[in-house]
């Protein structure tokens, strides 16, 4: 019988203990080995300490809305084998805004069910000092892109949201999108590997872990093409 290999592009950063970047007031990933087969054990086991927004990570509506929905209650319909529209974004440069008029010629492949991935090419920049200085989304481009029924919105950076170092508020996109019963997906890898592919054959996996009235969850996020 012949059997075909599909390609699965791992879109997670990996997750090392004490390497991973955090944000301030967040525990920052520890793994710890608790017993291990080498030294008797029964079996190796290890203890896991880490934020809900760690990593690659899912955040829910509840991480901004007291009403929001939860983790646990998140449509997986969206979340799992999801159709994806990557936005090719390499152009922007450091703290650049993205625009409604940088999404709209791909507006034509958004709608319901659709993940809108935002490839911006600055995973590069993972666990680099100036990690935070990626472009970001216009928050006036939160309801242009829900209009078309995107509901997932996926950036390769550590927020969707302008960050600086100054004052300010680092969470106007987070409450547009948020608000309105959105997903965000932050801390993506390699989407660039994704821009070869057929556009209209990308699915992707989003899933979160099943955490009972929580705001967000590390996921392992991947993604291929249809045969």
């Amino acid at each position: 019988m012949k059997t075909t290999t599909r390609e699965i592009v791992d879109l997670s950063h990996p997750l090392v203990s004490g390497k991973v970047y955090s944000c301030a007031g967040h525990p920052g990933f520890k793994a710890s080995c608790i017993s291990h087969v080498a030294d008797g054990a029964f079996a190796t086991v290890h203890s896991l300490s880490l934020a809900t927004h760690t990593g690659t990570h899912l955040d829910a509506p509840f991480h901004f809305f007291t009403d929001g929905t939860r983790v646990d209650k998140l449509d997986l319909g969206l979340l799992t084998a999801a159709p994806a529209v990557v936005a090719d974004l390499r152009a922007k440069q450091p703290r650049e805004r993205i625009t409604w008029a940088d999404l709209q010629r791909y507006e034509g492949r958004m709608r319901p069910g659709v993940a809108l991935l935002v490839c911006t090419g600055w995973s590069k920049n993972w666990g680099q000092a100036h990690y935070s200085a990626h472009p970001y989304l216009d928050p006036t481009a939160a309801e242009r892109i829900l209009a078309t029924g995107v509901r997932v919105v996926v950036v390769d950076t550590m927020s969707p949201d302008l960050v600086t170092d100054e004052e300010g508020d680092c969470g106007v996109f987070h409450r547009a999108w948020l608000g309105k019963g959105g997903i965000i997906v932050e801390n993506v890898n390699n989407l660039e590997r994704l821009l070869a592919m057929d556009p209209e054959k990308i699915r992707v996996g989003l899933t979160p872990l099943n955490l009972v009235d929580c705001d967000g969850s590390p996921i392992r996020a991947v993604a291929w093409a249809e045969e």
